[in-house]
């Protein structure tokens, strides 16, 4: 006992110079007059209308991050951050009633390197007297359909860090604000509330859902947003903006509006005070019906406005006065400048009781065939390349750790994770990643996360270097997935090094591009492994094109350790001469299926999926284990996308918008040209449906989970018709018009063909009105069986049909779906004048429905975090250590380590998470210990402190607003605690965030 005390007080004392470099704690000695504490004063008994001035600044939309800051190409689009800025500095410092709120810190902190030390410290105080104030203040506004929840945390950390630093508790957004996302995720409220925020704001949701809202009002409410954490946890108070994020009509003065100005002097023939002052009260009093309390909100700006911040305050400062006056004649309207955290304590000094909402608002529709549920699949090669950049961070976040110093400044160079933080953090913005930006902005996009993974690459062969005892040059190949490697395709013998970012250990195929045709392989203890040499398919043949040469893959499995890496020793046995490099052409379509060669089924130990022989489809799935079969046939299809070309009423399909001009799709071909693959290794059933369709079905020998490797593309177009391409699953599952999707890849929603569940639809759009965003699964399911589809990036699905799921994978569209982004969705390049190819895979899994999260819970962060396979040519040097575990012994299944990345010199930033939900598994939904002491095998931890999940506040000095909800609590299980400072406690789908104060063993 007195160790342990003395451990404590050791810890606490070594980790207190960390503390006070850190500005997370409000100063005693500060003065400043931020936050609540700068709102002005309200009068009771009065309709208070608070005036938010505000600009709204994609990161990138028309145009790239860079031409937004500087304003270029304003042939394109007039907008200009820089000015922005700089114009509504000028103005706050003329008159200090004026207030104005600014969101994106990617803008915000380039703006900032910019400016003299004179005009920071004068920022600052404009920021510590609450005239500027920062809202929500992510690197950006991310998009709350297609993100993943751990690419959100870390580009919110990245902005709340840099506010953090440079401001202090005055830079601290009170409010979470996504004015412009196309829908808005249960998980994201979640987050927002573990994050420390008092409220959330936004502009969008569905119409018929506002309408009885408007009726109920219930536009202000309680998000309820986890069935898992005990109230109020994951509680946020929750506002829908009366005018999305516009001004009310008649009252944009900004240099881009046509709006009149108030013309005030009596003498002057356009005199219009009255009439302004007239229509403002009216516009005030029929809002204020709509709303519960005595306090509005009215946004006073929108799309990169404010670049002439004179025009809009020269104006809002005589509206307030003008309305104001009227008070001396009984109006009881008061008109003040505001922010949304001073909107918000007005709501909260009010002490009403509001609806309580647990579901999430998707999909979203701003008219009756109008639902913005194509972009949950829009641009599907960006929102894979996305995906796979987010997992190679978290592994250079990992190595910058566990190699140390050197793996920023190594014997390869110098390496950063910063420029691909960066490049994710901006990625992940509402019109980015979501895929509803112009074309040359989305190739701006993938160019930043390629130049991330370069500076990523010199990092981790730093890391590597270190770790392994060798410096031996290292090799990337990044098109694996198209059987391209160079290094394999000529080597004789090399080695392959696999890192694991998982806290679990991993077993997992590896397949790379060979000329040989019998190859040796050795692992990290010189045992023998199993390989196989497989045919390089017709399809993957064309899509590479003359990038390689490989005429075989050489498939393996590997077995990497926890957090760490194993090498594999490969020599060639017997070769044969590489052939020409030709473009290969793809086989003539049937006319006939061709015969499985007598090959019904594929099968290891685990599953057994049989196939038609007629159509060479697949027919059954079947779980050896559980004894469990179900009929399953799996095809292509696609639906023909409304063009509007006839008719100006007819909403066409977009990047935004998801129209079919049917509910019936076309089958792409009712059989599929097939050839089997059977090796001791992998079972293949490579599948063709026609010239732009192919799949392969593919088990491995010690997997649980079925791969279907589709490859789509180029969607041909020549019939003038738009397509949008689907694979549809059909089962013999009794889903009774249910299935389910996952938010944001944490917790699982349950959604129901045509019914919202808290308000009646009226159903205008029977497919697209059902479709959801899939961010990592989905799922079908009766008493007895589950069939759950993995995705390896986010999509839009649905379940049209009773035991149906159907995923929609690409989108080739000729018009615009007139949302602005101004052009149609249709993606060439260079490479691929035709269209673009994409290639996916899904994983299904077949298990009882009481056992099935054990399974689709760590498949789906195994394809979230993927293994990182990196080469060394030749022999390795004798004194190599071939495999490494950055921590002392594996985590149990429900522990995910979320964050593990480099935060200061001598303190790592941690998150650990809880990775199943409440009562979704008998033996994984219930509290799990970690001891943070015992936790990494090179790092010995001297000191911690727990932290709100951004970041950027202590956890026991976050405060937040209570609020009361119509129905009160719901029960949760009472967890216990953590057992010491050491030894912290993870309760079902609970993320705890921690500094580590450590020093390298």
């Amino acid at each position: 006992m007195a160790s342990t005390v003395l451990q404590l007080v050791s810890a606490l004392l070594l980790f207190q110079s960390c503390v006070f470099c850190l500005p997370l704690g409000q100063d005693v000695h500060d003065t400043s007059s931020c936050g609540y504490k700068s709102c002005h004063a309200t009068i009771p008994n009065m309709l208070n209308v608070h005036l938010v001035p505000h600009t709204h600044d994609d990161v990138g939309w028309l145009k790239t991050v860079d031409q937004y800051f500087y304003g270029d190409r304003n042939d394109i689009q007039h907008a200009g951050v820089q000015y922005i800025l700089d114009s509504v500095v000028d103005q706050l410092l003329k008159n200090p009633d004026r207030r104005f709120i600014y969101v994106e810190t990617a803008f915000f902190y380039r703006w900032w390197k910019t400016q003299s030390s004179t005009m920071q410290q004068t920022v600052k105080q404009l920021v510590n007297e609450g005239r500027l104030e920062f809202v929500n203040g992510g690197w950006c506004m991310s998009d709350e359909a297609t993100t993943h929840y751990s690419a959100v945390i870390d580009q919110m950390t990245m902005g709340l860090r840099f506010l953090n630093d440079t401001f202090g508790p005055c830079g601290r957004p009170r409010v979470a604000w996504h004015i412009d996302p196309f829908g808005h995720a249960r998980e994201h409220a979640s987050m927002f509330a573990q994050m420390g925020y008092d409220g959330f704001f936004f502009g969008r949701l569905d119409y018929q859902d506002r309408n009885t809202r408007i009726m109920n009002l219930d536009q202000e409410l309680l998000w309820r947003a986890s069935d898992s954490l005990t109230p109020p946890m994951a509680d946020l108070f929750t506002g829908i903006l009366p005018n999305g994020y516009n001004p009310p009509e008649g009252f944009c003065w900004d240099q881009s509006c046509d709006d009149p100005p108030i013309r005030d002097d009596p003498d002057l023939e356009d005199y219009n005070v009255d009439d302004v002052v007239t229509r403002f009260r009216n516009i005030a009093t029929k809002q204020a019906a709509v709303y519960k309390s005595k306090h509005i909100i009215m946004t006073m700006g929108s799309d990169f406005q404010y670049e002439n911040a004179n025009l809009w305050y020269k104006n809002l400062d005589k509206l307030i006065r003008y309305v104001n006056a009227q008070q001396a004649n009984g109006s009881r309207i008061n008109v003040l400048y505001s922010t949304p955290s001073c909107y918000l304590q007005e709501l909260h000094r009010a002490n009403l009781t509001w609806a309580l909402k647990t579901d999430d608002f998707f999909p979203y529709a701003d008219d009756a065939h109008d639902f913005w549920t194509g972009y949950f699949t829009s641009r599907p090669a960006l929102k894979r390349y996305e995906r796979l950049s987010n997992s190679y961070l978290q592994t250079c976040n990992q190595l910058e750790v566990l190699g140390g110093q050197v793996s920023r400044n190594g014997v390869f160079g110098e390496g950063d994770s910063q420029t691909m933080r960066k490049a994710m953090a901006v990625a992940q913005h509402h019109d980015a990643v979501s895929g509803t930006e112009k074309q040359h902005v989305a190739n701006d996009y993938a160019r930043r996360l390629a130049i991330g993974w370069q500076h990523c690459q010199v990092l981790v062969s730093n890391s590597l270097a270190a770790l392994t005892g060798s410096s031996a040059q290292r090799m990337y190949c990044e098109n694996l997935n198209i059987s391209v490697c160079p290094l394999t395709e000529a080597s004789k013998k090399f080695s392959v090094n696999v890192y694991n970012p998982l806290a679990r250990p991993v077993t997992r195929a590896v397949r790379l591009p060979v000329n040989g045709t019998l190859y040796s392989i050795s692992d990290a203890n010189g045992i023998p492994v199993d390989c196989q040499v497989v045919p390089v398919s017709a399809a993957t043949q064309t899509l590479r094109g003359e990038r390689g040469y490989a005429v075989n893959e050489l498939v393996f499995q590997v077995q990497a350790p926890p957090l760490g890496y194993t090498t594999y020793s490969v020599s060639l046995l017997q070769s044969r001469p590489p052939p020409a490099p030709t473009q290969p052409r793809p086989p003539p379509a049937p006319t006939q299926p061709r015969p499985l060669a007598g090959v019904a089924a594929i099968q290891n130990k685990f599953l057994r999926a049989t196939f038609d022989p007629e159509t060479g489809l697949l027919s059954s799935l079947s779980n050896l284990e559980t004894r469990q079969t179900i009929k399953l046939t799996q095809n292509f299809y696609w639906y023909n996308a409304s063009d509007g070309n006839n008719s100006a009423s007819i909403q066409p399909s977009g990047a935004y918008i998801f129209r079919p001009n049917s509910s019936t799709p076309f089958i792409i071909s009712k059989t599929a040209k097939t050839e089997s693959i059977q090796t001791s290794v992998v079972q293949e059933v490579r599948q063709w449906f026609g010239p732009w369709v192919s799949q392969v079905v593919r088990l491995y020998a010690h997997s649980r989970s079925l791969e279907l490797e589709w490859t789509v593309g180029p969607v041909p177009i020549d019939d003038h018709l738009g397509k949008e391409v689907i694979t549809r699953l059909d089962t013999s599952i009794d889903s009774a018009g249910i299935f389910y999707t996952d938010s944001n890849g944490r917790e699982v929603l349950q959604r129901k063909k045509d019914f919202r569940p808290t308000w009646k639809l009226i159903q205008s759009e029977p497919i697209a009105g059902n479709y959801y965003p899939i961010n990592s699964r989905a799922y079908i399911k009766d008493n007895d069986d589950q069939l759950t589809v993995v995705t390896d990036r986010s999509q839009g699905g649905s379940s049209i049909y009773n035991g149906s799921l159907e995923i929609m994978l690409h989108r080739r569209l000729l018009y615009d779906d007139v949302r602005g982004v101004a052009e149609p969705l249709n993606e060439t390049s260079d490479e691929y004048p035709q269209g673009l190819v994409v290639r996916g895979s899904l994983l299904l899994s077949l298990e009882p429905p009481r056992s099935a999260a054990d399974a689709h819970r760590p498949l789906a962060q195994e394809t979230v975090l993927q293994p990182l396979v990196t080469f060394t040519d030749g022999d390795l040097h004798p004194n190599t250590r071939l495999e490494f575990s950055g921590l002392q012994a594996a985590l149990p299944p429900a522990v995910h380590l979320l964050t593990v990345s480099q935060w200061d010199r001598d303190s790592v930033l941690l998150r650990v998470e809880h990775q199943f939900q409440a009562s979704e598994s008998k033996e994984h939904s219930l509290p799990v210990a970690v001891d943070l002491q015992k936790l990494f095998s090179t790092l010995e931890v001297l000191g911690v402190s727990e932290l709100n999940l951004s970041a950027n506040q202590w956890k026991d000095e976050m405060k937040r607003f209570d609020w009361k909800s119509h129905t009160g609590e719901q029960p949760l299980p009472k967890w216990p605690g953590d057992s010491s400072v050491w030894e912290v406690t993870l309760k079902p789908m609970e993320i705890r965030t921690f500094l580590l104060r450590v020093s390298h063993r």
